[in-house]
Order: structure tokens, then C-alpha cells, then sequence
């Protein structure tokens, strides 16, 4: 492929990923194990989006869910997971679903 080709993709590229679009995102329950006591939180983003978290919003669905089991409380581990769903040849990735775990508490 010729690098003035590649350069303007990469300019475009980049010009969009600066245009991102903040989106209000609500997180959903995507897994967990009631023996183990956890829960997985998730959220899908796309390359254009700019994600608005509500973190009170994501501890008491966890909540919520830890209490339906019998436990007391909950805690979140450290740190997201982001795991890419959607690439393309030019842009890299797309669509990336990112997932936080909590902890339930006795």
C-alpha cells in the first residue's frame, strides 16, 4: 500500500477518534458466581464514543446482586478489562467491551 494512502487514513483516523462523542453508558451484569462471591460489570464502547460511567450506578447493581445471595456488601477489584470485539483493517479496534469485577462481602 502506498504511504501517502496509509498517511491520510492515519490523519482521518485520528481525526475521528479526537471527535469522539461523550454517551451516557449504564453498566449491566455479565457474569459472576455466587460461590465465589463475584460479579462482572459491563459496558460496550465503540472508537467514536467517549463513555460517561456512573461508578454509584455500577456498585449497587453489583450490590444488588451480592445482597440477592446473601451476602452483606460489595467491593470493586482494581481495574477494568477491555476486550476488543470489532477491528478494522485500517482503524484497529472498533468496538471493545470493558468489564470491572467486584467482590461480594459477608
Amino acid at each position: 500500500m502506498d504511504i501517502k494512502v496509509i498517511s491520510v487514513v492515519l490523519v482521518v483516523a485520528l481525526t475521528l477518534v479526537g471527535c469522539a462523542t461523550p454517551v451516557q453508558k449504564d453498566w449491566s451484569a455479565t457474569g459472576g458466581s455466587k460461590s465465589d462471591g463475584t460479579i462482572r460489570l459491563s459496558y460496550q464502547a465503540t472508537l467514536y464514543e467517549k463513555p460517561i460511567l456512573d461508578e454509584s450506578q455500577a456498585l449497587r447493581l453489583a450490590e444488588t446482586r451480592c445482597k440477592s445471595w446473601g451476602y452483606s456488601s460489595v467491593e470493586a477489584f482494581g481495574g477494568v478489562v477491555t476486550q476488543c470485539q470489532q477491528v478494522d483493517a485500517y482503524l484497529g479496534c472498533t468496538a471493545s467491551l470493558v468489564t470491572k469485577e467486584y467482590q461480594c462481602i459477608d
